[in-house]
């Protein structure tokens, strides 16, 4: 994180001199906290573009991404991160969106376009070794925490428990929740017996709980992942299959991760950068090119980036097509295809 970061910086005071036929920029941008992938990405899409000559991005953290993606909607804000169930929900005017309703929804949600696509992790079962948890069977009757109180998260971490054990939060075990801020915490100080949360590989939530011992990440089965039940969580907009090979997760002495074949297994959060629909062509297209030509870099600044889908256009993997409402901008095609990428139809804009 710190050259990320440290870049960052230097997109607030760099005056990097307009490349090309397209004049630098002045863009705002809006991300989640720090501490994840959406976070990661949008820093350093500040970063590359700066140092492109493309644009500066004015970069807001810790925002709401539901707020966010009404900013970027009605053209308040240029860029943000974002889970790719909300903009199937503003398009429904359904969840946080039902106070603008449907029709207003459905007109907000179409002028957002994406960039480009990745993942905030996959959910897993993750406890101290002293718990003797090694199932996800053994959660019940367990304390677990599963979430903010509220939000997309808490829902699939649910899912996550009831699709390998049909478990009910409240009746086989004791869901508990608070916002993320505390969950560092509570890693770490016994309150808990265990936690079902997004990760990623490697993630700093399980290194966080090894100052208090070994930890033992449990993997959803792979029988029942791969079962007509689990897979059908897939259908939902915004899930994705995250499937990572132990060899390829980052840990080494004090993580034992329980799997019949040494891979993990579980349910992915989609995410894409998004833009306003109006953003010009050759801004999204150099954005886009800047980003594509810059990803190896994101992974070696950030190890667990080589495990959340970057670079990955395949509708299954990526949460995009079926009944996601999301495209991506035509710059962004162009610069996708131009760098021998296959853009799938169905997540193509239409003429205009």
């Amino acid at each position: 994180m710190k050259p990320i970061l440290q870049g960052l910086a230097a997109t607030c005071i760099a005056a990097v001199a307009a490349t090309g036929a397209l004049a630098q920029a002045n863009l705002t941008a809006e991300t989640s906290s720090p501490g994840n992938s959406p976070h990661v990405s949008i820093l350093h899409l500040a970063e590359i573009a700066s140092a492109n000559g493309i644009a500066n991005l004015q970069v807001q953290e810790g925002q709401t991404l539901t707020n966010s993606l009404v900013n970027v909607a009605e053209g308040k804000t240029d860029i943000t991160a974002m889970p790719l169930i909300l903009p199937f929900l503003l398009n429904a005017g359904r969840g946080p969106f039902s106070s603008i309703g449907e029709e207003r929804g459905a007109e907000l949600a179409s002028n957002v376009r994406a960039l480009y696509p990745y993942n905030a992790g996959a959910f897993g079962l993750i406890a101290l070794e002293s718990e003797g948890i090694d199932s996800w069977e053994d959660l019940e009757g367990k304390n677990v925490w599963n979430g903010p109180p509220r939000g997309a998260a808490l829902v699939n971490a649910r899912q996550a428990i009831a699709g390998v054990t049909g478990f009910a939060d409240g009746e086989d075990y004791t869901g508990h929740q608070s916002n993320w801020a505390q969950l560092a915490t509570l890693l770490v100080d016994g309150s808990m017996d265990a936690f079902v949360v997004p990760l990623t590989f490697p993630s700093s939530r399980v290194t966080t709980m090894q100052a208090a011992g070994d930890v033992v990440i449990v993997s959803t089965p792979k029988d029942v992942f791969e079962g007509d039940a689990y897979q059908r969580l897939f259908n939902a907009p915004g899930n994705v299959p995250i499937v990572v090979a132990w060899e390829d997760m980052g840990y080494s002495d004090g993580v034992r991760l329980i799997s019949e074949d040494a891979t993990f297994r579980g349910l992915g959060t989609a995410f894409a950068d998004l833009v306003h629909k109006d953003m010009p062509f050759d801004r999204a297209k150099a954005l886009t090119t800047a980003y594509i030509e810059s990803m190896e870099e994101l992974k070696s600044k950030t190890p667990y980036a080589g495990n959340i889908g970057v670079g990955v256009l395949d509708p299954k993997l990526s949460g995009f097509c079926g009944v996601n409402p999301l495209k991506y901008h035509a710059g962004a095609v162009a610069a996708w295809e131009e760098a021998g990428y296959d853009v799938p139809d169905c997540a193509k804009p239409e003429a205009s």
